[in-house]
């Protein structure tokens, strides 16, 4: 007798919601008169508070995935829920509120604004949509959490590579999002700044609760999460 396939999604109690779940995701670009097949039926659920870790080859559509989850893209068939919530759906302007007040991303080229210091990069996305507060003491608070306290009135150029990172973690957190979303946030660090940033995450999971997924190469990274997902020619790999 065949065994049924298991669905990650449908085994889940319907009282419980993930921070962020997939359900049968592909993407698929246009190649001349054919179609390039990046995700091929990803199916994931990431629960609040964990700390996952998307790894694979070059290529095999992890950062594809990444921008998908973020809602920074929309796959060609399937549906990405945030809280529940199907973001796949959504027009830009819905689409645009979520990331700001639900969704944190850090890149790995960093993408702090160079004519601007450390905190007002942090205040950036305090601009946009309903933040109450100081915007200033909100950003002076979350480069403290990660360390950056004396470096408030420092311009990218003044910092090390691993204190840009923090600072880009910063700015991710300052919204309070349920989930932060990271591609490669070690690839442009050596070992050490590498290692501080990890450890870095690993206490802002503990202290904020916050939902960490992060694409790596590194597998420091990958062993330190709670579990790892690993995508390999657009699938998961068993």
């Amino acid at each position: 007798m065949t065994t049924p396939m298991l669905d990650p999604i449908a085994m889940t109690p319907p009282t419980t919601v993930a921070a962020l779940a997939a359900i049968d995701v592909h993407k698929s670009l246009p190649l001349g008169r054919t179609r390039i097949e990046i995700l091929k039926g990803i199916t994931l659920r990431i629960e609040h508070g964990e700390f996952v870790a998307i790894v694979g080859p070059s290529g095999s559509g992890k950062s594809t995935l990444l921008g998908i989850i973020a809602g920074l893209d929309i796959p060609t068939t399937g549906q990405v829920l945030v809280d529940g919530t199907d973001i796949t759906r959504m027009r830009e302007g819905q689409l645009a509120a979520v990331r700001n007040q639900k969704i944190g991303m850090v890149f790995q080229a960093f993408n702090l604004i160079p004519t601007l210091t450390a905190q007002e990069n942090v205040e950036i996305p305090l601009y946009v949509g309903k933040h109450p507060g100081s915007t200033a003491q909100q950003a002076r608070e979350m480069l403290a959490l990660v360390g950056l306290s004396h470096r408030l009135k420092n311009r990218p150029n003044q910092l090390s590579g691993g204190e840009q990172q923090r600072v880009a973690v910063a700015r991710a957190l300052v919204t309070h999002p349920a989930i932060v979303i990271m591609d490669e946030p070690t690839g442009n660090l050596d070992k050490q700044n590498g290692d501080n940033v990890l450890n870095m995450i690993r206490d802002l999971q503990r202290q904020t609760g916050t939902t960490f997924v992060i694409a790596t190469h590194d597998p420091n990274v990958a062993a330190a999460a709670d579990r790892a997902i690993r995508i390999v020619d657009g699938r998961i790999a068993e």
